[in-house]
């Protein structure tokens, strides 16, 4: 089979709360631009249709789980409008995951949301989408330094959760213990975390324990590493060169097959613009790795 051939049910299924979606999915925090590191003020705008044709291709191939978030926007772009665009009316199995916490001003500048603000910002991602309840909401810390709590704002989500405005809840840029402080209030759903191979080994024993406790983890950065939203920046080591050059693939595919083998709860989400890389990207969840060459991977 080749890259167009294979769909996201290669990698397997997970309960998201309840919808069960294909574990490979879709990241939308690039769609609104064609180059530049994400939220940069002279970031490239991307050709909407060629966005537009992106997310309609995710879904053909499988994709049933799209992360996005309402301050995902360039000058000229916004990931919400485009998934709208491009999906709705949305198929009954499609699960949007969006996002909280942080915030952006008409002039592009970051905040960060007291909790009477997040009604505002779930408000804003649902008329944005074009829906009238969000399938799940993921509380994103500042910092996940330990000592801090997510007890007033995840608090407030879990009261928009009561009254039908959100379905399932998440956290995410969190530590273990915000977990735990989580789950004292309301379900949670997912974990996402920055993560991939390289991560210290803390971070894989939360990946494990969210595993333990039936909460799917969610990484983000699994492909660009140290460059974050800046993308991959191309500095891997020769080990995970020669590894991804024996299994045929690139090194992008290998972090996304390493990522999906931490566990059968862990969800990918790599985004793209360019139609090409989204084949590849899905293709990643048929690639299997063998004991020796998870061991090696998991060294590094």
């Amino acid at each position: 089979m080749t890259a167009e051939t294979i769909t996201a049910a290669a990698a397997g299924t997970w309960t998201l709360g309840d919808p069960t979606v294909n574990r490979m999915g879709f990241g939308a925090m690039r769609l609104p631009q064609s180059s530049g590191a994400a939220f940069a003020a002279d970031a490239a705008a991307s050709d909407r249709g060629r966005a537009i044709g992106v997310l309609r291709r995710a879904v053909e191939l499988g994709v049933n789980h799209i992360d996005t978030a309402s301050f995902y926007f360039s000058p000229l772009r916004s990931a919400n409008e485009l998934i709208n665009s491009a999906l709705a009316p949305y198929a009954d199995d499609l699960v949007i995951t969006t996002k909280v916490g942080p915030g952006r001003d008409p002039s592009g500048a970051f905040y960060w949301a007291e909790p009477g603000q997040l009604r505002g910002q779930v408000e804003e991602n649902l008329r944005q989408l074009g829906r009238d309840h969000l399938d799940v909401v993921n509380l994103r810390l500042p910092s996940p330094a330990a000592g801090t709590s997510l007890a007033e704002h995840f608090g407030a989500l879990a009261e928009l959760r009561t009254a039908g405005l959100i379905r399932h809840l998440g956290i995410s840029n969190v530590a273990a213990h915000h977990l735990a402080e989580a789950q004292a209030i309301a379900p949670v759903v997912c974990v996402q975390n920055p993560y991939g191979i390289g991560s210290p080994a803390e971070e894989h024993a939360f990946v494990d324990a969210c595993g333990e406790q039936g909460v799917a983890f969610v990484p983000f950065f699994a492909i660009a590493g140290a460059g974050k939203e800046a993308g991959a920046a191309g500095d891997d080591g020769e080990r995970v060169r020669a590894l991804a050059e024996i299994h045929g693939v690139s090194v992008a595919q290998l972090r996304l097959a390493w990522t999906l083998n931490r566990g059968p709860h862990v969800l990918a989400i790599p985004g793209t613009g360019n139609p090409d890389h989204l084949a590849e990207n899905i293709a990643a969840g048929a690639l299997r790795l063998n004991s020796e060459e998870i061991a090696l991977l998991n060294s590094l």
